[in-house]
């Protein structure tokens, strides 16, 4: 079976880390969510390489489709809700600079 080859080098060793039920489960979660496997996880995280979930990025493509509306709306309506969709684009503003840290 041939190893995965993370830049030049093969990932061909292997380390053994003594985790409580509840902390492997966790580790499976979070795994998931970001859509890498758990040895993925390990070695970014490890290493401070980002680690995007999944469910982050459909929050932030369902933010900016939700910009795109309130923007056909202040332009449908001649600015008549301006100040309403003025604030409501801050809070989305607000949410994906959240989600980005």
């Amino acid at each position: 079976m041939p190893f995965e080859v993370k830049g030049a080098e093969p990932l061909s060793e292997k380390i053994a880390v003594r985790l409580t039920k509840d902390e492997k489960e966790r580790l499976r979660e979070d795994a998931e969510l970001a859509g890498l496997s758990v040895s993925e996880l390990v070695r970014r995280r490890y290493f401070g390489r980002p680690i995007v979930a999944n469910t982050d990025m459909v929050m932030v493509r369902e933010l900016r489709r939700i910009g795109g509306l309130l923007k056909h709306v202040h332009i449908s309506s001649k600015g008549a809700y301006s100040r309403d969709t003025a604030q409501a684009l801050h809070e989305l503003t607000k949410q994906l600079e959240r989600l980005e840290q």
